[in-house]
C-alpha cells in the first residue's frame, strides 16, 4: 500500500503554517522539518511538503488529489473550516456524498499553492 505522499509548495514556510493548522484538525502533527521538507503524521511522517519555489500552479482541472481519513464528520468540517481560515478554497463544502459511497463526508480544498486535498469519513463505519 502507499506509505507516505509529498505535495510541492512554493514557499515552505507558509505552506507548513498552513498544514499544521489545517491537518491538526485530523489529529496530524508536525513530525520531521528538514531545509527543504516537512513531514506530518499521526505515528510517523506520511504527508510531506516538498519546497518548489519554481512550481506553476497545477491546473484546475488536473494535477493530484489526495484524501485524508479523519475520525468524524467534526473534524472533516473543522479541516474545511481551517483551510478556509489558512487561505486555502473550497474545492467542495463539508457533506454526505452518497454517489460516491453510503455514509461517505467529505470536504475538498485548495492549498494556496492549487495542491487538492481531501478529508473523508464514513459515517456508517463502512468503507
Amino acid at each position: 500500500m502507499i506509505d507516505h505522499v509529498s505535495i510541492a509548495v512554493r514557499d515552505l514556510d507558509a505552506g507548513g503554517r498552513f498544514y499544521e493548522a489545517v491537518l491538526a484538525t485530523i489529529g496530524y502533527a508536525k513530525l520531521v522539518v528538514r531545509a527543504n521538507t516537512i513531514g506530518f503524521g499521526k505515528k510517523y511522517p506520511d504527508f510531506w511538503l516538498n519546497r518548489r519555489p519554481d512550481m506553476v500552479t497545477p491546473d484546475p482541472n488536473g494535477g493530484v488529489h489526495i484524501c485524508l481519513r479523519a475520525p468524524s464528520a467534526e473534524a472533516v468540517e473543522a479541516f474545511h473550516a481551517a483551510a478556509l481560515r489558512e487561505g486555502g478554497i473550497s474545492d467542495g463544502a463539508p457533506g454526505p456524498r452518497p454517489e460516491y459511497n453510503p455514509g461517505y463526508f467529505a470536504a475538498f480544498i485548495r492549498d494556496p499553492d492549487g495542491n487538492r486535498v481531501e478529508a473523508v469519513t464514513f459515517l456508517d463505519g463502512r468503507r
